[in-house]
């Protein structure tokens, strides 16, 4: 099958402390961010809500739909995946670039632009004469919906206060997840009544519909400054980014969770079509009304960060993830669920995790260093898709499953990698 969210050091300790200095508001000299409750931060949440609904969607509505995407274009599931790997690589690529964009025109710019062109595509997907046309589209729909993950996290770091961020940037995740839920069940249940074609013009009209409700609603910012869009200032601070080690492990951490997710969630359709489950299209689409568990473990994350630290919570993430994969092996659907089911909820707080302490970290270049982390993210999603589905056709579901067991193995083992950089970074403060 083609390719279709630690210790830090003290340059990072001193990042963070800057990150959360308060905007100095020249007329009474405090922050001057958005806080829960004040002006215009029920309207944020809201329009970023939908903007992650319209991108996941989007960028995931051909994934429950593979197997009549197969059956209809006369191609192999190698082939029709490409339907989500060109979306997904697309967005890896254009991440950056679109990232360097809204640090020159705006994040509210960018992002109003970069749905208008998606939602604009959508509307010509279902019309595709032939697998290559239809990946082509989809492509396109990737590099435009590039332009919002980077820049909706960046928006938030700059213009809400830092103690409410995880909990913002929780939400906006959260609309990931209903998106994609949505762009799953809704098209699953038209599918089996009308077709694919008509599924896909269905989430064309919603996206539509959420496009114009983000651009209504989204508050016009007050802390952006415009910066260079010199290719020499971009690459600058991208080595910035890399060199820093507490991101670079973030980096990692997003994209082996979503090589987990990716894997997982492009083969179940198969896995569930056939014996012993045989489940109809509409039922298999309904199956992923568990990223409702997502909605809920990403809008927490900040309570679990509260709680445990960043590093307790990827744990726990880690943890959950890990213990779904194993309860998915059973060979009847109520288990199966159920992992699907801690697989989500583990998926989702990591990712909420992760993205949130990418944006505290950094403190200039904020759109680049998450789009680093979207760049990897994606890359990882198009890495689990392929990798999920070899180890499918190699070894069954098992095969699968141990792929992603492998993976979260790599998320604890660079997290624990993050314990013992904190605890050296002490000893040595507590020697100097």
């Amino acid at each position: 099958m083609p390719s279709a969210s630690t210790g830090a050091p003290t340059t990072v300790g001193a990042a963070a402390a800057a990150a959360t200095a308060p905007a100095a508001d020249a007329s009474v000299g405090t922050d001057s961010r958005m806080t829960p409750g004040g002006p215009g931060y029920r309207r944020m949440n809201i329009a970023l809500f939908l903007a992650g609904v319209a991108t996941f969607a989007l960028l995931y509505c051909t994934q429950a739909l593979l197997p009549l995407v197969s059956d209809d274009l006369a191609v192999s599931a190698s082939a029709a995946s490409w339907t989500v790997s060109a979306a997904t690589g697309a967005l890896a690529l254009f991440v950056l670039p679109m990232s360097a964009l809204s640090e020159r025109f705006g994040r509210r710019t960018v992002m109003t632009a970069s749905l208008t062109v998606a939602v604009g595509v959508s509307l010509l997907v279902p019309f595709a004469p032939n697998l290559a046309v239809l990946v082509v589209l989809r492509a396109v729909q990737g590099a435009a919906l590039a332009g919002l993950p980077a820049s909706a996290t960046a928006y938030l770091a700059e213009e809400v206060r830092p103690k409410a961020l995880v909990t913002s940037i929780g939400l906006f995740v959260a609309g990931n997840s209903v998106g994609g839920m949505s762009g799953r069940v809704i098209t699953g249940w038209v599918a089996q009544e009308w077709g694919w074609r008509a599924a896909l013009a269905v989430m064309g009209v919603v996206a539509v519909a959420c496009a114009v409700a983000f651009r209504l609603l989204l508050p016009a910012p007050k802390h952006f400054t415009p910066g260079s869009l010199r290719p020499r200032v971009l690459a600058r601070t991208v080595r910035g980014h890399l060199s820093n080690p507490l991101l670079r492990r973030l980096y990692a951490i997003g994209a082996l969770f979503m090589v987990v997710f990716g894997g997982v969630y492009t083969v179940i359709g198969y896995r569930l079509t056939d014996a012993p489950f045989s489940l109809p299209q509409g039922i298999i689409g309904s199956i992923f009304l568990v990223y409702l568990v997502g909605t809920v473990s990403a809008s927490t994350a900040g309570k679990l960060v509260a709680r445990l630290g960043r590093r307790g919570t990827l744990y726990l993430a880690g943890g959950t993830t890990a213990a779904g994969l194993l309860l998915s092996l059973a060979g009847s659907l109520v288990p199966v669920l159920l992992g699907l089911v801690l697989i989500t909820a583990g998926f989702f707080a990591g990712h909420a995790c992760a993205s949130s302490s990418v944006s505290h970290t950094a403190t200039e270049g904020r759109a680049q260093a998450s789009a680093l982390y979207q760049s990897m993210y994606y890359v990882g999603s198009s890495a689990g898709s392929t990798l999920g589905a070899v180890a499918y056709h190699a070894g069954g579901w098992a095969g699968t499953v141990g792929m992603g067991l492998l993976a979260v193995l790599g998320v604890v083992a660079v997290t624990v990698a993050g314990s013992r950089a904190a605890r050296a970074q002490e000893r040595l403060a507590a020697a100097a």
